[in-house]
């Protein structure tokens, strides 16, 4: 394949992560410094409770609006961060949501009972059935009970990820409950045409970016590259490739090391959105998927037929050279996590080694490519093969296949037990945190 090459990063550049994580952070303060000086504007209530629930609404909004923003994947948040870290950090600004929201009923609920002598239970209730907005807000709230329950770690692992997603698509329901509460009752709000018209910008912005990057996106690039698979090859007894062509792939913004969810539009597969990182760089004419049979999605692949059309959302991830540092790499792959290395040795600049860990030799998943995509670029491949008892790619083992590992850029993919030992490694051996790249996201794996 002839790969479109991407001209290096200037190892003097100041690192695309930090500018989007420093912007994203930039933008929350200021829009809470904006929220804060609106509601001072507005004045306070006289009973101390009550000004507690009401900042802890307008913040708990706020953070709504953001954890939109985290989740709508928009291409140039995700390219800088990363799918993985933006739903992490979705994740944990969701609890934070949930306990200012609940800050916010359990305030102003007691601050009006303290007002009106009225036992908080009763409060509430005549709450909701005297003030116009707010039943839609206790709704609200209950869904985003819900919805952060299940997205603990010990319900997440029990539910099947489709079940999860439907749950979790009751938040835009949740987010119309609170906006409308907000119109309704929002002294804030009402304050000033300013802070009205900040209000419906920032909803609207959050709004719309999840309908762009979520809906718009994919629709209009599907539209335009109409994406068909051209052929289904045998990598191996477990694993396939499965190769995808389209119109106009040259304008496709994907690179090496990022993944699609791909939907092949059979009458039994056109529901599951199965994600698979690419496993050769773009060449501007096709696209190459290589899964091994790991559940229902990537089992099936196999009996695909040529000529099936595509819907794929993507390209997602971070993993890419876009964030090199150094000019030289180190590339270790583990399993099916060959898939984006060997891409992204394919795209990449300077000398590299290549590390490739596997149980045994028959494992070893597009090993000729790697070995002759190394001989052309002039790189070194190491195949390390064993059980995992004795950690093979432990400090002084790391050490022997790249002494100069902690002047490199480090690109790691692999199983999760895997990455975890050798991160520690990493650590270990002092490669400054800026030089590794990962990604953790389980569905991109």
């Amino acid at each position: 394949m002839t790969t479109v090459q991407s001209p290096p990063v200037p190892p003097t550049a100041i690192r695309p992560k930090v500018v989007a994580r420093t912007g994203l952070y930039a933008v929350l303060a200021a829009n809470a410094a904006v929220v804060t000086l609106f509601a001072v504007q507005a004045g306070f209530a006289s009973n101390a409770l009550v000004v507690i629930g009401r900042f802890a609404g307008l913040y708990g909004a706020l953070l709504m609006a953001f954890q939109l923003l985290l989740v709508a994947r928009l291409p140039w948040l995700d390219r800088r961060i990363g799918m993985d870290r933006l739903t992490n950090w979705h994740r944990w600004t969701g609890f934070g949501l949930l306990w200012t929201l609940v800050g916010h009923v359990v305030f102003i609920t007691f601050g009006y009972a303290d007002s009106s002598s009225m036992n908080p239970v009763s409060q509430l209730v005549d709450l909701a059935e005297t003030v116009e907005g707010v039943l839609r807000a206790a709704v609200a709230v209950v869904l985003i009970l819900v919805i952060g329950g299940v997205s603990a770690r010990w319900a997440r692992r029990r539910l099947a990820y489709e079940t999860w997603h439907f749950i979790h698509l009751y938040t835009y329901v949740a987010v119309v409950l609170a906006f409308t509460h907000q119109v309704a009752v929002g002294t804030t709000f009402t304050a000033s045409a300013a802070a009205t018209a900040y209000w419906y910008t920032v909803w609207g912005t959050a709004l719309g970016s999840v309908f762009l990057g979520r809906l718009v996106l994919p629709l209009w690039r599907n539209w335009r590259h109409q994406l068909r698979v051209e052929a289904v090859v045998p990598e191996a007894d477990n694993v396939v490739s499965v190769y995808i062509t389209g119109r106009d792939l040259d304008r496709l913004p994907a690179r090496a090391g990022q993944f699609f969810l791909w939907r092949f539009l059979t009458k039994d597969r056109w529901w599951q959105a199965n994600p698979f990182s690419l496993s050769a760089a773009p060449d501007g004419t096709r696209l190459r998927l290589t899964a091994k049979a790991a559940g229902d999605g990537s089992a099936g692949l196999r009996h695909i037929e040529p000529g099936t059309r595509v819907f794929a959302e993507g390209p997602y991830g971070a993993f890419t050279a876009l964030h090199r540092t150094r000019p030289e790499a180190l590339l270790i792959a583990g399993g099916v996590g060959v898939t984006p290395i060997r891409a992204l040795l394919e795209e990449i600049h300077g000398h590299a080694v290549v590390i490739y860990r596997v149980a045994g030799e028959r494992d070893a998943v597009l090993y000729d490519e790697l070995r002759e995509l190394a001989v052309a670029k002039g790189a070194e491949l190491h195949l390390v093969t064993g059980p995992p008892v004795p950690d093979r790619l432990a400090p002084r083992e790391l050490l022997a296949l790249a002494p100069d590992i902690a002047e490199r850029d480090v690109f790691l993919c692999g199983p999760p037990p895997m990455m975890n030992a050798v991160l520690g490694t990493l650590r270990e051996l002092d490669v400054p945190k800026p030089q590794i790249h990962f990604e953790r996201f389980s569905l991109a794996g």
